[in-house]
């Protein structure tokens, strides 16, 4: 499987639930990365990032049968992390997404905009 390939998929999750601000960051040219990729969004509650991390973890794997190694954060929602191996998905709270601000933190990396469905 191809890694545009998920990260469309998991775009394609994402905005399936409302996802605001989705941002993918290619980090595969700064050697320090441990991921290739982070796809960064943002929820507008805890019950919303909750149900489009779940969505996310769903559609992978009904629709390209794979299964993230791992994740955290369901419990309070703010700040859910999904583990693809080379991808790593991030549903935010917008608060925290501001706090944490992973854009300016991996600055050097290829940020591409994807366009909010409304």
């Amino acid at each position: 499987m191809s890694q545009e390939k998920m990260i469309e998929t998991i775009v394609e999750a994402l905005q399936d639930k409302k996802a605001k601000n989705i941002v993918v960051a290619n980090m595969s040219e700064i050697e320090e990365a441990t991921f290739e990729y982070f796809v960064i969004c943002e929820g507008s509650s805890t019950t919303q990032v909750g149900g489009i991390a779940e969505n996310v973890i769903d559609h992978l794997r009904e629709n390209i049968d794979i299964k993230p190694y791992g994740y955290d954060g369901f419990k309070n929602s703010q700040w859910i992390v999904i583990d693809y191996g080379t991808i790593l998905v991030h549903v935010f709270i917008k608060e925290q997404r501001e706090f944490y601000n992973l854009e300016q933190l991996w600055a050097d990396a290829i940020l591409t905009e994807i366009e909010d469905l409304d």
